[in-house]
């Protein structure tokens, strides 16, 4: 699927109280320019008249008083009263139109010359950069986009650098491993025995992983993720992630359940991926049910012809002040050996489908992971 034909969907990073696709902008290319460029197209004819009546009537202004001062005017017969009051509509006119044209330029300039400033503030890097939102209608709503496109830049910012400082530390641990044992085995400190070779095994292993995980969830946060779509069975899915799991959940101690509607429709989905999605979620539920608990995968179909998808256990539960980041990248228990970006990978994967996961949890009664999915 090449990115023309890709579906457009939410960034994870737009808000939330936003249209997805912008409609303003939308608007805009079917009819043609932005209101505000008409609007100009108004008031430069505008002007450009003002100034010719200008021009015009004050050239018989300055012809007539020119004749009144020599007495042409008073010697000559003809309708002077007519002239004369000519002339002063003239000027009447001529003053209020450029007192009006100057009013609208100034209301369009000033705001105008703010968001190019603003703008070249952002260029410089000055994402906090905001603009007043103040002038004709039109200029508010140009305004306003700005702020919230450089509210947008100073959150990518922010998460950029974040991200950064998070896989310098996720990074440091491994390294610092592997760089240990290849000294105290070049050294000669530690045999080069299995005992010693493993860990660094081990250690390149969540360095592979690490990667892997860094850039599925760089192409599914930009929306450039490849899936590879097929019409597939989700109850054969979530069976066959059942299976895959069952020996682990037995050894623990824990009954992994299997609760499938017989209707579940067959959806165009990666299988792929969103068997990645169920491992994810079956994998934390064992991991945080304790011995006698169970975890239960089910699914149900929906009444606009989607599924969704529930990983149930009965574990210790997520406390209230962490559910609201279990999806943060690089956010986990202390007593995880993971790196924080599975739920990550697995929200974005789930909503570069088109659907949403959720979760809901209470402390010491349990958590439920809910994959919605959308019909066709």
């Amino acid at each position: 699927m090449t990115n023309s034909d890709r579906p457009h969907r939410r960034p994870p990073w737009w808000p939330q109280d936003e249209p997805w696709p912008p409609q303003r902008r939308m608007r805009w290319r079917q009819g043609g320019a932005p209101p505000f460029v008409r609007r100009l197209f108004i008031i430069i004819p505008l002007a450009i008249f003002s100034l010719f009546v200008l021009v015009v009537g004050g050239a018989t202004l300055f012809f007539w008083l020119l004749a009144n001062s020599l007495g042409w005017v008073a010697s000559q017969p003809g309708p002077l009263p007519f002239f004369r009051g000519g002339a002063i509509v003239t000027l009447v006119v001529v003053v209020l139109l450029l007192t009006a044209t100057a009013r609208a330029l100034r209301r369009a300039a000033t705001p105008v010359g703010e968001f190019m400033a603003g703008v070249e503030r952002v260029a410089d890097g000055d994402f906090g950069t905001r603009i007043a939102e103040r002038g004709p209608r039109d200029v508010r709503a140009l305004a306003r986009a700005f702020n919230g496109m450089a509210a947008r830049l100073q959150d990518n910012e922010s998460h950029r650098r974040g991200l950064l400082a998070d896989v310098t530390h996720e990074l440091r641990t491994p390294l610092t491993v592997i760089q240990g044992n290849l000294e105290g085995l070049l050294d000669g400190v530690y045999p080069a025995d299995a005992a010693h070779l493993a860990p660094i095994l081990e250690e390149t292993q969540v360095l592979s992983r690490l990667i892997d995980d860094l850039r599925t969830l760089s192409l599914a946060e930009s929306g450039t993720l490849a899936l590879h779509r097929e019409p597939t069975d989700l109850g054969v899915l979530a069976g066959e992630t059942a299976a895959a799991f069952r020996p682990q959940a037995e050894a623990a101690g824990v009954t992994l359940g299997l609760e499938v509607s017989d209707d579940l429709p067959l959806l165009a989905v990666d299988p792929v991926r969103l068997s990645e999605v169920l491992n994810n979620l079956v994998a934390n539920a064992l991991r945080y049910t304790p011995s006698g608990g169970s975890v239960t995968i089910s699914g149900k179909p929906t009444e606009d012809g989607g599924a969704v998808l529930e990983v149930r256990d009965t574990g210790a539960g997520i406390a209230p002040d962490a559910l609201p980041h279990v999806f943060d990248r690089f956010y986990k228990s202390a007593d995880s050996r993971g790196s924080g970006l599975g739920l990550a990978i697995a929200k974005n994967l789930v909503a570069a489908h088109g659907g949403q996961l959720s979760v809901a949890s209470e402390t010491g009664k349990g958590t439920v992971m809910t994959v919605r999915l959308p019909g066709e």
